[in-house]
């Protein structure tokens, strides 16, 4: 145990930040516990069962990993054997099962929030949940709600959803519902402000650097855009939710008081647990304190046998620096996530391995101890193959068509253009977890990333197609075959060129892309690519796979490109979905999910790539305030080439006859009265009850919650044991009586007040073409004030329509939807500025609009 570590954290987090006006989380305890309110009831009841049987070294073995590749999961806690509790697997990613084998490689976050369709987001949700499940995993570590996309180049924007809180937030919900229904804890992540991969864990580049990057924004930012997803995703009932790496106004994410005490526990009414991302614990007692619940992978630094927690979270309970209802708190609502997704009922023993795929080898990695059966090669896959496909197919996005789509399959010669649309020349998995851009691109890099069990490639695809109907075709996919191209191409009867932009987490290096993109141009050399071919084919059709916006002004409205689609990150069936669109047998109602701009600037929010705080914490000032993506481009007049929402189709779409009804709506009313005081489960505890046990042998460097000694100071083994509490420990963090409930809170997701409805929307939308096909009605508000954005999204579905078919399309919009955020009283308000309603098929074309009358209760 490090104490002068735990001391200095939690100073660290309960004061003010030395640094000339930098900003400042203020400190809010003590932490809340957990009191089943909402759907949690049940799960709560038999969580305080489960915990009042433990002994306190049993709760901590529940609250801190085993330690780096110690054992079978990316991250696991202790079991408890004389309960039959096997402990809690924790494992990648948001789309799909990490680092093992026979599992689906789905598609990415951000093809979901393309999709505009919430079905679809919890079919997926549901399947991979299935997959974990069948895998042995407790814990699936998705989806991700941030970063929410402040800045287009930032490297993991594609494991999430869209720069947009409500269809973030809609897409959130749906996924989560999906996974935990297949009995499986989802953990929305990255809790909050992680918006870049530059000094996310400090030092990098070469740079002397002390701390990770600070993220700071004003209260108002926080809760309208970044807070927003995750209302949604614990109104959903998320069981786990994990803290980020970076500060969040100079107080880290995962010690932060005010992020996770007051905005999480207090304000949203959170009754599951909180984990720390992978060696993001910084402090022991501090973040005991602030709202943590369980930190991961459990030691300090990958295989240093050391930990914050573990044994050092005993002392710090019988010390009397952490209060044992705290930790009584941290198992609770772990087991209360776990009886609430039914895991009692759906539990398997875990069969794979995350560090080999090898079917023998040692139980503990990091060690080399115990060689063992590790995996047994348990296909999961099911029939998702179907809605990965669907997915695929129902996210591609039109942006352009003058003609060149659908294909009629009568082309006699068809060529294909461009590395983006092959195989990988190192294998399907030959670059570990996706860290190259080798062939086609089916999902960026990182951890967020799963193996491909196969990856049906555009070229095959295509290929497969032309062949049955009797065509002929060619495919260059080396990009410096530019002769060989231009021949091919003046010969074609349709151009296809494929081009790609990756990216990913910040641990590996792409390129000299840090995760975060250097720039937002094509990779591959593709731009060089689509000059050549469209300068020798009249009929060009060019598919991008892009983790986000690329630049297309050089060449996106040459009379020879006839059509662009955008493929995102579709996963394994990429080829197979992108034909069924390519040829009309889908006809395409995906809508961008982000806004395509001229060049980097129009979109604001830079990345912070140098240090700008000397060797301090470098500082990101989230300055432009809620106006990142469409917000901005609409607040200072930028015309986009393609707006937010944007997608065309085969077919055409008519929108009238809106028509806005206020409902008659009880008036709003903050939550009052006080908590409970804080309850201790269990037997009380003394040092002798948590020796460590004579009859387990140790294994090296892997983290135990049991003493060595009775001796307090000697099991922590450090100089400054025995300082006064009061000397870092945060006033009234401790105190267990009972506390004023949150007047912005009082149920998951915030006041049950803001979830009213206040008014329904109506309007009739037609499909006036020739085609079946979806279309996606948008509903967007003007809140009327002058700090306020033009509009923002806070309604849409997705349906479909026959020829000639029309029907009428109905939401409702609620109070939180007009509402702002007010500072001063720390509530909502619905101010007094007109409020206007519009709808429409994306951002910038909403032909309908209508005020919405003031109504007494609203």
């Amino acid at each position: 145990m490090r104490n002068g570590l735990l001391k200095v954290a939690a100073l660290a987090a309960a004061s003010v930040v030395n640094g000339e006006n930098l900003a400042y989380s203020p400190p809010f305890y003590p932490s809340p516990w957990a009191n089943g309110q909402g759907d949690w009831a049940e799960a709560y009841e038999k969580a305080v069962k489960f915990v009042s049987q433990l002994t306190l070294a049993e709760k901590v073995n529940l609250t801190t990993g085993t330690g780096w590749e110690q054992d079978r999961c990316v991250g696991q806690v202790g079991s408890i054997p004389r309960l039959g509790f096997p402990g809690l697997c924790m494992q990648d990613s948001p789309l799909g099962v990490r680092d093992t084998d026979y599992n689906s490689a789905f598609p990415a976050g951000v093809n979901v929030a393309a999709t505009w369709n919430r079905d679809l987001a919890y079919r997926r949700g549901q399947a991979m949940g299935e997959e974990h499940r069948g895998k042995g995993v407790d814990v699936q570590l998705g989806p991700v709600a941030g970063p929410l996309g402040r800045s287009p180049d930032a490297g993991r924007n594609w494991e999430g959803f869209a720069p947009d809180p409500v269809l973030t937030g809609n897409m959130m919900a749906s996924t989560i519902q999906g996974i935990q229904d297949a009995g499986v804890i989802a953990c929305a992540k990255h809790f909050i402000l992680y918006e870049q991969e530059h000094f996310r864990q400090g030092a990098q580049d070469g740079y002397d650097i002390s701390d990770s990057i600070s993220a700071n924004a004003d209260d108002k930012t926080m809760h309208e855009l970044y807070l927003w997803p995750f209302a949604d995703a614990v109104r959903a009932g998320v069981g786990s939710i994990m803290c980020s790496y970076n500060q969040v106004n100079n107080s880290y994410a995962c010690s932060n008081s005010y992020t996770m005490n007051k905005l999480l526990k207090s304000e949203l009414g959170f009754q599951g647990f909180v984990m720390t991302d992978w060696g993001g614990h910084h402090s022991g007692v501090g973040s005991a304190l602030a709202g943590l619940d369980m930190s991961m992978p459990g030691d300090i630094a990958f295989d240093s046998g050391t930990s914050f927690w573990g044994t050092n979270l005993t002392v710090a309970v019988l010390n009397g620096s952490v209060p044992e209802w705290r930790v009584d708190d941290m198992a609770v609502r772990i087991m209360s996530a776990y009886y609430k997704v039914g895991r009692d009922r759906y539990s398997v023993p875990i069969n794979f391995d995350s560090w080999t795929l090898d079917t023998y080898g040692p139980e503990h990695y990091a060690v080399g101890q115990g060689n063992t059966k590790i995996n047994e090669h348990v296909d999961v896959r099911g029939n998702h193959a179907e809605i990965i496909h669907e997915i695929g197919a129902a996210s591609a996005v039109l942006l352009k068509n003058k003609g060149g789509l659908p294909l009629t399959g009568t082309e006699r010669f068809v060529g294909v253009f461009g590395e983006d649309a092959g195989s990988n020349p190192w294998g399907v998995n030959g670059c570990s977890d996706r860290g190259c851009d080798n062939g086609t691109l089916a999902m960026g890099w990182g951890s967020g990333t799963a193996n491909f069990p196969y990856l049906v490639t555009p070229e095959q695809a295509i290929e497969r197609e032309v062949v049955s109907r009797n065509g002929t075709f060619t495919a260059i996919t080396d990009n410096g075959a530019l002769e060989q191209m231009a021949a091919v191409a003046s010969q074609a009867d349709v151009c296809l060129v494929f081009a790609n932009a990756d990216s990913g987490e910040g641990y590996i290096n792409v390129d000299g892309n840090e995760g975060d993109r250097k720039n937002l141009t094509l990779w591959q050399g593709a731009d060089q690519v689509i000059h050549n071919v469209t300068a020798n084919c009249n009929n060009t059709v060019v598919v991008l796979h892009t983790v986000g916006p690329v630049l297309i002004d050089d060449w996106y409205d040459h009379p020879n490109v006839t059509a662009i689609l955008w493929a995102g990150l579709p996963g394994q069936e990429s080829g197979n979905s992108l034909v069924d669109v390519l040829y009309g047998r889908v006809n395409p109602g995906g809508k961008t999910p982000f806004t395509w701009g001229r060049t980097r600037e129009d979109y604001g929010a830079p990345l912070v790539l140098k240090p700008n705080n000397g060797k301090g914490a470098p500082q990101q000032d989230f300055t432009e305030g809620i106006f990142i993506d469409y917000r901005r481009f609409d607040k200072y007049n930028i015309t986009p080439i393609y707006e937010f929402g944007f997608g065309l189709s085969y077919t055409t779409f008519e929108f009238s006859e809106l028509n806005v009804q206020p409902i008659n709506t009880p008036p709003y009313t903050p939550a009052s009265g006080f908590t409970k005081a804080a309850q201790s489960f269990g037997p009380s505890s003394n040092a002798s009850d948590n020796l460590y046990p004579s009859d387990i042998e140790r294994v090296p460097l892997y983290i135990y919650p049991w003493l060595n000694s009775t001796d307090l100071k000697a099991s922590a083994n450090d100089p400054d044991y025995g300082l006064p509490n009061d000397k870092y420990v945060p006033p009234n963090a401790t105190n267990g009586n009972p506390q004023p409930i949150n007047p912005a809170g009082g149920a998951p997701g915030g006041n049950p007040s803001l979830y009213e409805p206040v008014a329904r929307v109506s309007a009739i939308i037609t499909n006036t073409g020739k085609v079946t096909g979806d279309e996606v009605p948008q509903l967007y508000v003007s809140l009327g004030g002058p700090d306020d954005a033009p509009k923002v999204l806070r309604g849409f579905d997705r349906i479909t329509l026959a020829p000639g078919q029309q029907t009428l399309w109905t939401t409702t919009l609620t109070r939180r939807d007009i509402s702002n955020w007010d500072p001063v009283t720390q509530n909502w308000v619905v101010t007094n500025y007109t409020k206007t309603v519009y709808v429409g098929n994306s951002s910038r074309n909403l032909p309908l609009q209508a005020p919405l009358k003031p109504y007494p209760g609203i």
